[in-house]
């Protein structure tokens, strides 16, 4: 018997989180794929890592999402588990620019399906700076968005988090500053701190919500996405494959079919500046 995307209508999902992620996955998961979404009581993420650093990350950023989804299935006996996981650094093609990719991850146990859906912005207040006056730090609040974003104040060894009220970030940067502490100020990157970022969580659950509309034409399972990719794009001019992208290859992890769709770009051809030959 086929599948499809209405496996899930009418299901029960548990939302690993302990920073309020469900108000932006919550209503969309309901709406798009009729999942009801609860949040486990007392469910505690930070064993799997800290955007402040004192725990680090198990794995990559797609293993460590899939660990907290067990983990919610674990504490609550239920099947299907939703998990998000965010990362922040350099752009991958434009280093200069700070990014945030999201992923929100959907598990079912009960048909052994994993599907993902990703977001990657430079719409992100993401940044640290070493302080040492007040002016500067109000600079610097005033340019991430304070007090609607959250800030961290670190000195020496203590981490002051989740400040979003001024006389709060005067009090404590006072008393460091005071000391003469070395000071750094950093954005707070947890969604509940961070409305931008909750911006980009909510764009990876559509992004999501398309996965899983994407059946398999043989079987019918949700999530048939692109599993490989082929460079080759012909040259206009000469017909010579070039480096840009020619073919992307869909894969469904359950029957194995493969399919492959040409010129994803939309283009059939590349400018001859991508060119080997013509632009040696």
């Amino acid at each position: 018997m086929g599948h499809d995307q209405n496996l899930f209508k009418d299901r029960l999902a548990v939302l690993a989180t302990m920073h309020r992620k469900e108000q932006v996955i919550q209503p969309i998961l309901k709406q798009e794929l009729g999942i009801d979404v609860v949040v486990p009581p007392d469910f505690d993420t930070d064993w799997l890592g800290t955007f402040t650093r004192e725990v680090n990350r198990p794995g990559s950023q797609r293993e460590t999402a899939r660990l907290k989804a067990q983990k919610a299935l674990t504490v609550t006996g239920a099947t299907l588990a939703v998990a998000s996981e965010g990362s922040f650094g350099p752009h991958p093609e434009c280093p200069f620019l700070a990014a945030n990719l999201e992923m929100v991850l959907l598990l079912d146990a009960e048909n052994s399906i994993e599907i993902v859906g990703e977001s990657l912005t430079t719409q992100t207040n993401y940044a640290q700076q070493e302080i040492t006056s007040l002016k500067e730090a109000l600079l610097f609040a005033n340019k991430a968005g304070f007090p609607e974003h959250g800030l961290v104040v670190f000195g020496e060894s203590e981490c002051v988090k989740g400040i979003v009220e001024t006389e709060h970030l005067l009090t404590v940067l006072q008393q460091k500053l005071q000391r003469r502490i070395k000071v750094r100020l950093e954005t707070d990157m947890r969604a509940l701190y961070n409305p931008t970022r909750m911006a980009n969580i909510a764009q990876a659950t559509h992004d999501l919500i398309a996965k899983v509309r994407s059946c398999c034409p043989r079987c019918g399972l949700p999530g048939f996405r692109v599993v490989r990719r082929r460079q080759g794009l012909p040259c206009e001019w000469c017909l010579t494959p070039t480096g840009l992208l020619l073919t992307d290859i869909y894969g469904c992890k359950g029957c194995g079919f493969e399919q492959e769709e040409h010129f994803p770009g939309g283009q059939e051809f590349a400018q001859p500046m991508h060119c080997p030959v013509c632009n040696p």
